[in-house]
């Protein structure tokens, strides 16, 4: 039976824990983002919230968004229709413009029950909520004072579902030669979206899985930020994927590291995930290119019932240079999880159906 998770991320302000110099570090983070909401106030912007799909069961759901102050021009103004023109020729670095406003409460609205959450320092809502839903697609509406109400897309996954999928983005569905610090930084600061290229064949092979199972849950989880979540999801929507929930990180100071660690953040969702749905078995796809092979290796050492396959997408020899890839690496001697090699989705599509899974 599906059981609500045990964690709750509603944003509460955590002590800063670490060296003097780490406390002095986040002292000067705050004065900046004060100092940043004081200039983009003088600016116009206004608050925003904005929505990201959720998911959940017929007794909980897990609801995602952020609020930001946004530059917004007015409906009909000039600076608004050409932002609407050029909407799909957008530079990664406008993503990061926003401002994030801390700890604002979020009022959520599911059907008769409202609930009240803070933001966290990033803006960012990530709760559980106790509601009762039929399975399918549902909505959620998040206002923060100020803002106007938005929906946001919840996939309420019945019980009898007893598969889901799992996905990396970055070199899985979307090839970007992370971690190369250049190209890096070039992807997603500069770079223009329609200029992002798809992996071959993995949309399709997405696509025919969430028709072979179309009512299993999609994650996307991804060490990339939250500022990238829109041009991420517009991405994923204009090179047909299916959709799914977005699970992405923030960059920067946490409470208690100087970084926050992209595989803790992976590693601590899909144990969630295992926790959450307990009979549920994952196809886990990933890329060759860092860390998802350790990282599934060890899911699947700890939760062998909760994984129906590995999907690794091979980089070529010079994606993998490029990359810093190093040799596979990952304990694969657990007989009941196969694992699948693959340069792109058709040679992964034709395995997984040897397997009577697509």
């Amino acid at each position: 039976m599906m059981q609500k998770a045990p964690q709750d991320l509603s944003a509460q302000e955590a002590p800063v824990s670490g060296s003097p110099l780490f406390h002095l570090a986040h002292k000067i983070s705050r004065k900046f983002n004060d100092v940043r909401l004081r200039q983009v106030k003088q600016w116009g912007f206004v608050p925003q919230t904005i929505p990201y799909q959720g998911y959940g069961t017929t007794e909980w759901v897990r609801v995602l968004g952020r609020v930001l102050l946004t530059s917004k021009p007015l409906p009909g103004a000039r600076t608004d229709r050409a932002k609407l023109s050029r909407a799909q020729n957008v530079r990664g670095w406008r993503s990061f413009t926003s401002v994030p406003l801390q700890y604002v409460d979020v009022e959520i609205e599911i059907g008769d029950t409202v609930t009240h959450v803070r933001a966290d320092r990033g803006g960012l809502v990530d709760t559980v909520i106790a509601v009762h839903l039929p399975p399918g697609a549902n909505t959620a509406v998040l206002r923060a004072e100020g803002t106007e109400p938005v929906e946001a897309r919840i996939q309420i996954i019945s019980a009898e579902e007893k598969f889901g999928i799992v996905s990396d983005i970055d070199d899985t569905v979307m090839v970007t030669a992370l971690p190369r610090p250049f190209l890096a930084l070039w992807n997603t600061f500069v770079l223009n979206e329609r200029a992002r290229t798809p992996t071959p064949g993995m949309a399709v092979l997405l696509d025919r899985l969430a028709k072979q199972h179309p009512d299993a849950p999609i994650i996307y989880l991804s060490t990339g930020p939250w500022n990238a979540a829109p041009t991420l999801a517009r991405f994923l929507a204009r090179n047909m994927y299916p959709t799914g929930a977005l699970l992405l990180t923030d960059w920067g100071l946490t409470q208690d590291r100087w970084f926050r660690s992209g595989q803790q953040h992976k590693n601590t969702n899909l144990d969630r995930l295992a926790t959450e749905f307990p009979e549920t078995r994952w196809l886990l796809i990933g890329d060759s290119g860092q860390h998802d092979e350790e990282i599934y290796s060890r899911f699947a050492s700890a939760h062998p019932n909760n994984v129906a396959a590995i999907a690794i997408r091979q980089l070529s020899p010079g994606e993998a240079v490029l990359a810093g890839a190093h040799a596979a690496h990952g304990n694969k001697s657990n007989a009941d999880v196969p694992w699948l090699y693959s340069p792109d989705g058709a040679g992964l599509a034709e395995q997984l159906q040897k397997r009577g899974l697509v």
